[in-house]
């Protein structure tokens, strides 16, 4: 049995548990400037500090590290440290040239992680999700207020961007690929379309039931209006995406899971895909930390068990080990949403 059979399996049987946030344990190890410089880069006159995905070429050792503590906690699969490895949004640091080898070398850290997981517990095998961020500019919004019309990015330039990061993600051994994050559409219909595009390349099938590579999608309501950034409401953002056969559709970042809840009904009522949800550690405070403990992340979480609404379960911003922990205790008395849906008869 390959790995994509194995993991339509287990998302039959278990509530499958995503990792928690990568940056909030990153910013336990205290670094300095010298830790995000590789070798090559050590006379880089730029300022990289901040720059985690450097860190699986500088210091692979740290994401090692928060990979193993995430398997530990009880989570099946873990993110690659890539967010923002695009050409496009390492161009700030000008290390556009490094984005193919950002996405190989992260995936490979945490393949080879997963892989010695799976082997201490065949039981529960483990698996790996290319993150594919949004990148740091909109197709869809000016960033000028004063000429609305003006875009910093256009379709085909995320298109090239994204294709460059699948192809290092895929190289590396990724299970899946996780579009995440999603605040404009637009650029996430930009990095499907160079999903579709490099499997047409590698003669990859787009369903997972056909040994295609599993394809999930996961959108960002920015605050209360319940809208994208871009201006989508949930179902929107739904309808938008639904051409392509994905594994999963789902929620993070942006809110805590007691201000996801009516979006994440939304997605659990209509969606024909599984449904994840990976919330922040609840609201930013006034120092923009996250305050939310496991068990009260766990608690807003369990409303969202007992009423079926989960088939893939995480956390993001300011969620550790620790919480992981307790929302992998918490799933295991839970079933997995049941997908009996069509989109036609739902929408």
């Amino acid at each position: 049995m390959n790995r994509t059979e194995l993991l339509i399996r287990q998302s039959q049987q278990k509530i499958l548990l995503l990792d928690g946030a990568m940056g909030t344990m990153i910013q336990r190890y205290k670094l300095e400037e010298a830790d995000f410089r590789p070798a090559e880069l050590k006379n880089t006159s730029k300022s990289l500090k901040g720059n985690n995905d450097l860190l699986s070429l500088s210091r692979p050792d740290i994401i090692k590290e928060i990979h193993a503590a995430y398997f530990e906690a009880g989570a099946d699969i873990v993110e690659t440290n890539t967010f923002s490895s695009t050409s496009i949004a390492q161009e700030d640091y000008g290390l556009q040239r490094l984005a193919y080898e950002l996405n190989l070398k992260s995936a490979q850290i945490a393949r080879e992680v997963a892989d010695a997981y799976t082997q201490k517990t065949p039981d529960q095998p483990r698996f790996v999700a290319g993150a594919i961020g949004p990148t740091n500019r909109t197709a869809s919004l000016s960033p000028d207020v004063n000429d609305p019309g003006f875009r910093a990015i256009n379709f085909d330039q995320l298109v090239e961007a994204y294709m460059e990061q699948v192809n290092g993600l895929l190289d590396g051994g990724a299970d899946m690929l996780l579009v995440e994050t999603v605040f404009d559409t637009l650029n996430a219909k930009a990095a499907l379309y160079a999903i579709q595009e490099v499997y047409e390349q590698r003669d990859i099938p787009l369903e997972p039931e056909e040994g295609g590579i599993p394809i999930m999608v996961s959108g960002t309501i920015t605050d209360a209006s319940g809208r994208t950034l871009s201006g989508q409401t949930t179902e929107a953002f739904l309808i938008s995406i639904s051409h392509v056969p994905l594994f999963s559709v789902g929620l993070n970042c942006a809110l805590g899971a007691k201000e996801l809840r009516p979006y994440l009904k939304v997605l659990a009522e209509k969606a024909p895909f599984l449904v994840s949800v990976y919330p922040n550690a609840g609201l930013p405070n006034e120092f923009g930390n996250y305050d939310q403990g496991p068990d009260e992340m766990g608690s807003q979480v369990k409303d969202f068990l007992e009423q079926g609404w989960v088939n893939i379960l995480g956390g993001c911003c300011g969620t550790t080990p620790e919480h992981i922990k307790t929302l992998a205790a918490l799933s295991s008395h839970y079933s997995p949403r049941k997908l009996e849906l069509e989109l036609e008869d739902t929408l």
